[in-house]
């Protein structure tokens, strides 16, 4: 089979954004944010400079480092105007976030030529129409073409030989594989896994006990390029998540229950925004060792309200937390909410005395706390995200992290 799945990713996009929009940032450190950095350009990676550091090391790490506040408008139509690029060559493109994208080029080489060319057409156009850098990787398989152009990063090409492919792929750092995290590289190194052909190596009942049955056996299939997953062009949303990282803070309700609030906010509001709801809660934990736990609850009616999802995410932080009594530390909070459906005629419910009556949609409190939401709302769409929130929220306690920038970031919906 031929290589005709290309994955394109901009280079450091937020900071090559700027150092366009600001021509004397070129060739200088820059970092997106201030007290945390949310983008670094390649020259302030090299000092170890990287995204979700706080600003203060970033400055020790890196003294020449120049902040800057961000143009999120900018990197929302500059990202745009990257994947039309990519899509003036084939329809089939699926968009994974503001500045990548797979497409499958397998039906227009006959008006564009090899994959290769159209790889280097795309990066040529993406260069002189937009004065951006961009890195494309060209294989058989998805999971492939995006280790393919994390290798040729920055602003390269690489394609693989569909008949070197393991060859390819063997040697790379395991950490390039999708679904390796800092936790999983930790795990797999004290095993002595340190690349993707040690991986491919390790027996199944290994990785499982490492990883778990399901993520072993996804790695184990991705170690040897099994991956038949299809380019997929209409994206519907599964789920809609957030997360905060914290430092290492103790394990107190003073301290997580305002973090859980204010991701409770972000995905409702995202969710309402888009008309729907979902019946499934999940929250994650992770402890000060990197190890993480989930918790969730799927629900009989499907919510969407800020303050209803708040309380269920404590409840099972809580939970978390109980079933754990030696942990006193938390590093990250996370949230996500799944099988999402389109809003649907409410359905009232008598006030029967239920103990969760205050979750319920239908029931009196819960109209109340949804005509907040919509209140809310209408406030944000005309003032801003600042104008307005729930006091629970503590505003202003992530504002490090701005809005904007939440919102190009968290792409589930």
């Amino acid at each position: 089979m031929e290589a005709t799945i290309l994955h394109a990713d901009l280079d450091a996009f937020y900071a090559s954004v700027e150092q366009l929009l600001d021509p004397s940032l070129r060739g200088k450190p820059i970092a997106v944010g201030g007290g945390v950095v949310l983008a670094a350009s390649y020259e302030a990676k090299a000092f170890g400079v990287s995204s979700g550091m706080s600003g203060r090391r970033a400055r020790a790490l890196c003294p020449n480092l120049i902040f800057v506040s961000g143009h999120f408008s900018e990197y929302q139509r500059l990202g745009d105007a990257a994947i039309a690029i990519v899509g003036d060559f084939t329809p089939l493109v699926e968009r994974i976030s503001i500045d990548e994208a797979f497409a499958d080029v397998a039906g227009c080489t006959h008006l564009f030529g090899p994959p290769a060319d159209i790889a280097r057409a795309i990066r040529r156009r993406v260069r002189s129409e937009l004065g951006l850098p961009i890195s494309v990787g060209v294989a058989r398989t998805k999971h492939l073409a995006k280790i393919a152009s994390q290798v040729a990063k920055p602003d390269g090409l690489v394609v693989v030989d569909p008949g070197a492919e393991l060859e390819f792929l063997h040697d790379l750092p395991v950490e390039l594989m999708w679904g390796v995290g800092p936790v999983a590289k930790m795990r797999l190194a004290e095993v002595g896994v340190h690349t993707i052909g040690q991986l491919a190596q390790t027996p199944g009942w290994s990785l499982d006990r490492l990883l778990g049955r399901a993520a072993g056996e996804k790695l184990a299939a991705l170690a040897w390029n099994r991956d038949p997953r299809e380019i997929e062009t209409r994206h519907r949303a599964r789920s809609a998540g957030a997360q905060s990282a914290l430092g290492k803070r103790p394990a107190d309700e003073t301290v997580f229950r305002p973090a859980l609030c204010h991701l409770a906010d972000r995905i409702a509001a995202r969710l309402r925004a888009k008309s729907l709801s979902g019946r499934t809660v999940t929250a994650r934990v992770r402890f000060a060792d990197l190890r993480s736990v989930t918790r969730s609850i799927t629900l009989d009616t499907p919510i969407s309200a800020t303050t209803i999802l708040a309380e269920i995410a404590a409840e099972l932080v809580h939970k978390a937390l109980a079933d754990h009594p030696g942990e006193k530390t938390i590093s990250l909070l996370a949230i996500s909410v799944s099988h999402l459906i389109h809003y649907r005629e409410l359905q009232l419910e008598l006030p029967l005395g239920l103990g969760d009556e205050g979750r319920r949609p239908g029931s009196k409190k819960g109209i109340a706390r949804s005509a907040a939401d919509l209140a809310v709302d209408k406030i944000r769409e005309r003032f801003g995200w600042g104008a307005v929130g729930y006091g629970a929220v503590a505003l202003g306690l992530t504002g490090s992290v701005p809005e904007a920038f939440r919102t190009l970031a968290e792409r589930e919906l």
